[in-house]
């Protein structure tokens, strides 16, 4: 359970001092010690974090397209990014949580601890404005920001598929439609992803032919790097 103290070393390790301590212990409160929760501030904090992640993006990946920002902001927010910035930052400990909701275990339960983790940007974002709040996701996900994983992530599976293949002076793969499924206005397409020089061959569904060919290319790309090729 969250005490003064315990509040005072979360906010060292934030970096940011509350003007108004009251929003940061409702935004540690889960709904099972109380009325006053942190489901509205979680709500609240889940746009704040999207926007400051849309923000940084768009400056850090210059030639990105739109899908391939969504992409890399979809795996920044995630529940398990958000819930391990949660334990690093100590919040099981600050966590106020009922008395069966803490017997069981839900001060480590990653689904709890990434909606506190949200609802601490709303706090935030309440307490001292946008660029506060901005600030702190900077903080908290700039070391992510630099990881190679990233930014492969910003590339969509046909881009990573090509590249892989030239980079060990292969052709580019071949697609091709295999069936068509459904009505008209519910179609669904089997194209199937073949790389010759390594005779592989691997298919994709989907609800057009260029989703199709990735999640195909998904499959190829997965299939080789089992293979250690």
């Amino acid at each position: 359970m969250s005490s003064d103290s315990s509040l005072r070393a979360l906010e060292q390790r934030l970096r940011y001092r509350f003007h108004n301590p009251s929003l940061l212990r409702r935004a540690l409160t889960h709904r099972s010690f109380g009325a006053d929760h942190n489901e509205r501030l979680e709500f609240l904090g889940d746009s704040v974090l999207g926007l400051a992640i849309s923000g940084l993006l768009y400056e850090r990946f210059a030639g990105s397209d739109e899908g391939d920002l969504s992409r890399v902001r979809a795996n920044l927010v995630k529940q398990g990014s958000l819930h391990r910035i949660a334990l690093a930052l100590e919040l099981p400990a600050c966590l106020r949580l009922g008395e069966g909701e803490a017997r069981s275990g839900g001060a480590q339960r990653p689904s709890i601890l990434a909606d506190a983790l949200e609802a601490v940007f709303g706090a935030v974002y309440l307490d001292g404005g946008f660029e506060a709040a901005r600030a702190l996701v900077q903080r908290l996900f700039g070391p992510a920001l630099d990881e190679p994983e990233l930014h492969s992530s910003a590339k969509d599976a046909k881009t990573e598929l090509q590249e892989w293949l030239q980079a060990r002076k292969l052709p580019v793969p071949v697609y091709a439609i295999v069936e068509t499924r459904g009505h008209a206005h519910q179609q669904q397409f089997l194209v199937s992803c073949s790389v010759p020089a390594l005779s592989a061959s691997e298919q994709g569904l989907g609800p057009s032919r260029r989703a199709a060919e990735q999640v195909a290319a998904q499959a190829m790309l997965a299939k080789l790097k089992a293979m250690g090729r």
